[in-house]
């Protein structure tokens, strides 16, 4: 019964995937090479949320489903500010950088292939990024993610502060 609630739930999200990378691996044994693939996921419903998933299988389309179904167990929320982000936050995985700044309504995503479909699934229409340390996708998916995880909203930080909204700005 339980599986059933969760499996309506899911159909409801209307959440969009999106692959990032498929790297193939070979692993040499007696009768030759075995081939697997990985599958670096995004998964994200427009609306605040995004989550990322890697899958690993002996076939690229498993692969996928495991990423985005790891993908939907990983989601994180994000503060939006409008169309945009509230402040400008750096966002670090290992050696990924990235730098993500909010930008003018109308400006669009401008941002590299990884980042844009993390920002682009979580919502985000106007931003500007930069990727500062590695090009290794999943650092820099994990990088972004980062980053956006970071970020607060003004009803956060006047919360923290213990103040009103209007007096912070």
């Amino acid at each position: 019964m339980r599986r059933d609630k969760r499996f309506d739930r899911d159909q409801g999200d209307e959440l969009q995937e999106r692959v990032i990378h498929i790297g193939r691996v070979a692993k040499t044994v007696k009768g030759g090479r075995n081939f697997r693939f990985t599958a670096l996921v995004v998964v994200g419903d427009g609306a605040g949320r995004v989550g990322k998933g890697l899958g690993k299988a002996q076939e690229i389309p498993d692969a996928i489903r495991k990423g985005v179904d790891e993908a939907k167990r990983n989601m994180i929320t994000v503060s939006l500010y409008k169309d945009t982000i509230p402040h400008q936050v750096t966002g670090v995985f290992n050696s990924g950088k990235v730098l993500l700044k909010p930008a003018a309504a109308g400006t669009g995503v401008i941002a590299g292939s990884p980042v844009r479909a993390v920002c682009e699934l979580a919502g985000i229409k106007d931003i500007r990024t930069k990727s500062l340390g590695s090009n290794n996708p999943n650092n820099v998916v994990n990088a972004a993610i980062e980053g956006l995880k970071s970020l607060r909203s003004l009803e956060e930080v006047a919360a923290v502060r213990g103040k009103d909204p209007k007096d912070i700005l």
